[in-house]
């Protein structure tokens, strides 16, 4: 796991209490342009999903990032649906801190390995999945490029 420093880092699910902090991320353009807009009909989807989470990753009670997590079926890779670091904070290596925690976070269904889809034109996301060592598997039907991490088998500390 990526580390940036020695601060507490706690992962939890999104609830109806975070809705007007993340919202306010929002106002950010480009942040809007590539996951908004941000509505109730989303809050409603997330509050109820129970095929994934979306998960809050804070540093020190303070939120950081929004993760989305979709769960695959038995046998099959679980996947990142969406990706949000506090636009105030871009640029400080949350995100590949985020990554790895909510992939950590232990409320997850047992799976295989991840997978992330990044729109054609986001150069940023593709350079970013591909520094955090993810296979890349090409360009999928839906004109989006397709990113997989591996299964990671963790041990107990002794």
């Amino acid at each position: 796991m990526h580390k940036l420093s020695d601060k507490q880092w706690r992962v939890r699910r999104f609830c109806r209490a975070d809705w007007d902090w993340y919202r306010s991320w929002f106002d950010d353009p480009e942040l809007n342009r590539r996951l908004g807009p941000l509505d109730h009909e989303w809050l409603e989807h997330v509050l109820a999903e129970t095929d994934g989470a979306q998960l809050v990753v804070e540093q020190d009670g303070t939120p950081t990032a929004v993760v989305g997590c979709v769960w695959g079926a038995p046998g099959f890779d679980h996947g990142i649906t969406d990706l949000a670091v506090d636009p105030a904070r871009r640029r400080e290596g949350l995100g590949a801190v985020a990554v790895d925690a909510a992939i950590a976070w232990p409320g997850h269904r047992a799976g295989c390995g991840w997978l992330a889809f990044v729109e054609e034109d986001n150069a940023a996301a593709h350079a970013f999945f591909t520094s955090l060592g993810w296979s890349y598997l090409g360009i999928d039907d839906d004109r989006m490029h397709a990113f997989r991490r591996a299964p990671v088998s963790v041990s107990a500390p002794s």
